[in-house]
């Protein structure tokens, strides 16, 4: 697999800032003992620009990483702190490189603190973490891609629990569907029946209607004949 050019040019920029704290130091040393080192600090200054010129080109290879979307955003956070750490010790270095050029008249007046005697740290030396204390670029990059590919094993792991959910989601809408199917067929025939029911039961009410209409014809009938008798029927 091709290394990652951010990381590369990281590298590379993280030697270009140890180099120039060296540089200042060494510097320092000879104006201590009232030296000029005009060669050190054009040195320095080359080196201080091309640390400005890494840094840009660290933010510019950064932000089409996240906009591309070649790495997470959890990875982007990492590598912006990086970033900022890198933009911190420049700083750092700028202004060491800037004050320490007054030094000299202070030894040569005798106004030197004690602190100022046993010699400037190195502003490259900072507090590291346990987890890259000691460990050489090479070290740190490898520790950095193993948390890499730990991330994206999560990430793995997260995605496919997504899929699962969605195909059960799926699923249980596939399930739902049938049931509503289902549903709809029982109240159509709901419907149907309820409609038979009533047609029936308007034949009923008719078929009553005309039994009772019969009925009182034929009691009108035998009334008729009843009264036709009693007329005919000879009276002693």
């Amino acid at each position: 697999m091709a290394p990652d050019p951010w990381f590369s040019t990281y590298d590379s920029t993280c030697q270009i800032a140890q180099e120039i704290a060296e540089k200042i130091q060494q510097r320092n040393q000879y104006e201590r003992k009232g030296e000029k080192a005009p060669k050190l600090t054009v040195t320095i200054r080359a080196l201080l620009q091309n640390l400005k010129e890494k840094i840009a080109l660290l933010k510019d290879l950064l932000l089409r990483a996240v906009a591309t979307h070649q790495i997470t955003q959890l990875e982007g956070d990492r590598r912006q702190n990086l970033l900022d750490d890198l933009v911190t010790r420049e700083r750092l270095l700028l202004a060491s490189f800037k004050n320490e050029g007054a030094e000299p008249d202070l030894i040569r007046s005798s106004l030197m603190s004690e602190e100022a005697k046993r010699g400037a740290p190195n502003p490259w030396l900072f507090e590291e973490p346990e987890e890259t204390r000691g460990l050489g670029f090479d070290e740190i990059r490898q520790q950095q891609q193993k948390i890499i590919q730990e991330q994206d094993a999560g990430l793995d792991a997260l995605s496919s629990i997504i899929s699962r959910q969605k195909q059960m989601g799926q699923e249980i809408g596939n399930e739902l569907d049938e049931q509503n199917e289902i549903i709809d067929d029982l109240a159509n025939l709901v419907e149907n029946t309820d409609e038979k029911l009533r047609t029936e039961t308007r034949r009923v009410n008719l078929v009553d209607r005309k039994s009772t209409s019969c009925g009182m014809i034929m009691v009108i009938l035998l009334l008729l004949v009843a009264i036709v008798v009693v007329a005919v029927w000879p009276t002693n």
